[in-house]
């Protein structure tokens, strides 16, 4: 508790506050601030006709719902998402609330009344897209304002929650601010900025996990999504900001899970990765039933820097539950932590034929004395252990990883450890990045920032290039073989050929031609986005398998031949 102090409340106390354009301070977010000379005053919220606009007369029989094909509205949203996959989550919750308040969304930013900028905090080559960002919408905004079409600006997410002050203070371009658990407050945020007020709202919960929001799914062709399963996170790692511009770990309950996917499967989606911080600490504590239920044991080797929490149903649980839901449909689910890979888990993904052969072991780090300053809560040696049991226990298992080159203290000995990790354990897909300290974590306060930039640099560079090299490797082992590809569309660089990706996670290009059909149609048949079909692979990159069209079949035929 003491660790997010005054930013941490219980869902339901909304606290919020606005200040006058121009005016002497800005939303603070739940913290008071002690007013300079004369006793300053509260700044008028919005009036009635606010909360009552659209409300006067009934909506006649057979018309649309505001924000429901309603041309009226209370205006134009464009919404714009930088960072990870969670904050696309987040952007299709914030839109089902403003949808279902009367907003409409527009695809254009230069015809919208409200223009929406859903951050990332997590490296400060993030952060600085969003400076400039808004230094083209500034632009904007005056002209706007020149022709008496007010425009309102608001930043969503991680960088509200750590730059609240900040942003409202720079040239007062930004009308409102709302972190990753202050969605609900949108409709309410956006009627102050109309009063002409600046509005914030960043607390953090403890429990909000908008299990009751269903997120209008925004992803291209409607044949993949991302269902959240949990948000926050508990591990503290030095270099890490997430449990402070994200808050606690809390997870929704699965009978909401499972609706949600329910409800997917009934529309077609092929795909669904389930979401979180740590995905694979997910427990439920809804059902009194299960709160008294043991502790999962943790992986062989790993420790945790809080203590382990009894009661709940698990990830496993969670996973199998899903896995039922629909045979045809994939499920996949990221960002897990190493250590929270019980047997039970790697099991019944071995098990099951929809659940992706495909896992994410982020490392960050080949180096134990790295490892230990990062608080990893383990060792080179268990971490190498865990990769080991994973691919005995799940044959051909696609590997990915997370790597930080230049943490605090690391020498060109810790670095040389990455890169022979890199080259042990070979994985398919790797995300690699220069460290970039965040104020607020254990290692700003306590570690030095002390590898120049040009090592830090020098050091990506040449892991990105083990990486590559490594990749290759591993597909052009799939070379021959034939891969189960979930359909996505057409590819970016030839309109002649199809894309997808094969169970492992892996781009496949593959020619769009006529087909045969596994299940005995004798008509010949063109794949269609959200259709399995089987490519036998015949050259490999570090990123991308190409082959050549067999015929169309389905998970359940496919896991059958196999």
């Amino acid at each position: 508790m003491r660790v997010f102090g005054r930013a941490l409340r219980a869902a339901g106390s909304l606290r919020w506050a606005a200040a006058r354009p121009g005016a002497s301070r800005a939303a603070h977010c739940g913290q008071s601030e002690r007013p300079q000379g004369r006793r300053a005053e509260l700044p008028a919220g919005p009036d009635l006709r606010h909360f009552l606009r659209g409300a006067a007369a009934p909506t006649p029989a057979g018309e649309p719902e505001p924000g429901q094909g309603s041309t009226s509205g209370l205006g134009k949203v464009y919404l714009e998402t930088y960072g990870c996959q969670m904050n696309v989550n987040d952007t299709e919750i914030a839109w089902a609330i403003l949808q279902k308040s009367g907003y409409t969304r527009t695809k254009e930013a230069d015809e919208a009344d409200v223009i929406l900028l859903v951050t990332c905090s997590v490296r400060d080559k993030a952060e600085q897209a969003i400076w400039n960002r808004l230094q083209h919408l500034k632009a904007l905004k005056a002209r706007r304002r020149q022709a008496c079409l007010p425009l309102r600006i608001g930043i969503l997410g991680c960088m509200a929650e750590r730059l609240k002050e900040e942003i409202l203070h720079r040239e007062k371009l930004v009308d409102i601010v709302a972190g990753p658990d202050a969605y609900r407050d949108l409709p309410r945020l956006l009627a102050v900025a109309e009063s002409g007020q600046q509005a914030a709202n960043v607390l953090l919960s403890l429990d909000e996990t908008y299990a009751d929001i269903l997120p209008v799914q925004t992803s291209a062709g409607g044949k993949t999504a991302f269902v959240s399963i949990m948000r926050g996170c508990d591990n503290m790692c030095s270099y890490c900001i997430v449990p402070f511009t994200r808050g606690r770990e809390r997870s929704r309950p699965i009978a909401s899970i499972l609706q949600e996917v329910k409800i997917l499967s009934d529309q077609g989606v092929k795909e669904v990765t389930l979401l979180g911080q740590n995905v694979n600490s997910f427990r439920d504590m809804s059902e009194v039933q299960f709160q008294s239920a043991a502790t999962p044991v943790l992986s062989r080797g790993f420790s945790t820097v809080y203590k382990a929490k009894p009661g709940g149903l698990r990830f496993a649980h969670l996973l199998d539950q899903v896995s039922r839901i629909d045979p045809e449909m994939r499920i996949r689910f990221t960002s897990p932590h190493p250590k929270d890979f019980p047997d039970e888990v790697l099991q019944l993904i071995q098990e099951r034929h929809n659940i992706c052969k495909q896992l994410h072991l982020p490392a960050q780090s080949g180096s134990t004395r790295v490892l230990e300053a990062m608080r990893r809560g383990y060792t080179r040696e268990a971490y190498l252990e865990l990769v080991q049991h994973v691919r005995n226990t799940i044959p051909g298992v696609s590997l990915s990883s997370d790597f930080i080159a230049g943490f605090c203290g690391e020498t060109e000995e810790d670095h040389q450890q990455t890169v022979s990790l890199l080259r042990e354990v070979r994985y398919n897909v790797g995300f690699l990045f220069a460290y970039s300290m965040r104020q607020k974590t254990r290692a700003y306060h306590r570690l030095q920032d002390d590898v120049p930039a040009d090592v830090k640099r020098r050091r990506l560079e040449e892991l990105i290039t083990v990486f590559r090299e490594e990749a290759a490797r591993a597909n052009e082992a799939m070379v021959g073989q034939s891969q189960l590809v979930l359909v996505e569309g057409p590819s970016k660089r030839s309109a002649s050929e199809l894309c997808g990706r094969n169970d492992g996670n892996i781009k496949v290009i593959f020619p769009d031609a006529d087909t045969e059909d596994a299940g005995g149609c004798k008509a010949l048949v063109r794949a269609q986005p959200g259709d399995y079909v089987l490519v036998k692979v015949t050259s490999a990159s570090s990123q991308t398998l190409k082959g050549v069209l067999l015929c169309r079949t389905t998970l359940s035929r496919s896991a059958a031949c196999h």
